[in-house]
């Protein structure tokens, strides 16, 4: 069986908590999954069918590799508090010697694993989950979130030849059911920006919505994916 030419990306389905961190760290193991994109593992499996996926092991709450790493600001690429509730993450702060060190053991070599690897796919894909509906905000009165699309399919304006877009949109439609939103609601991220001149890069985003298990997901995403890769319009 002949693997797809496709690079896969999971930034946010790691939850390790790593020794430098393990001493100070507050969080208990369902405060850092509840900041992890749930059910990601499981949905983007396809280590077997795809030219090579990358993995950061390490809870997003840790460290943030969809982030710059010169990103300080609370939702950067090392977090003080968790995003969903804004708990604190550590006793006493995160001192300046272990931000270094959690940077140079695992957010950049995310990053150079992504670019050694681009050279026989035809296409990186940013794996994520999102939460079914937006977050309400703080100070706004209940029920201000609105419901999410199921799929979000993006390309930061210019990660992605419109023609390679539009065909894996189009194998998404079809594998799923629905339609599949542009931009809407996440323009892509830092991963697809900052690989996207060693090859093309879409940022994808599944819903938590239960309209399907995971395992069904992982199935309907593996039909688009195969049926994209044999589009005369890939790329």
């Amino acid at each position: 069986m002949t693997n797809l030419p496709l690079l896969l990306a999971l930034p946010h389905a790691g939850l390790e908590i790593p020794p430098e961190v393990r001493a100070i760290c507050r969080l208990g193991r369902e405060e850092i999954a509840a900041d992890s994109d749930e059910d990601a593992s499981e949905i983007y499996s396809l280590d077997d069918r795809v030219a090579a996926l990358v993995r950061c092991p390490v809870a997003r709450c840790i460290v943030d590799v969809n982030r710059a790493e010169d990103d300080l600001g609370p939702d950067g690429a090392l977090k003080l508090v968790t995003r969903r509730k804004g708990v604190p993450i550590y006793q006493g702060g995160l001192p300046e010697r272990i931000c270094e060190r959690l940077l140079e053991r695992y957010h950049r070599p995310y990053h150079a694993m992504l670019t050694e690897l681009s050279g026989p796919a035809i296409l990186g894909i940013d794996c994520h989950s999102m939460s079914e509906r937006t977050p309400e905000k703080r100070g706004q009165p209940p029920k201000t979130s609105r419901l999410r699309p199921r799929i979000c399919l993006s390309d930061a304006g210019s990660a992605c030849p419109a023609e390679t877009f539009s065909a894996l949109r189009r194998c998404l439609e079809q594998a799923f059911g629905f339609p599949v939103a542009k931009n809407d609601p996440f323009r892509g991220g830092y991963t697809i920006r900052r690989h996207a001149r060693e090859l093309p890069w879409v940022q994808l985003e599944l819903s938590r919505e239960p309209y399907a298990t995971p395992s069904e997901k992982r199935a309907m995403l593996l039909s688009a994916l195969e049926a994209f890769c044999s589009s005369p319009l890939k790329g």
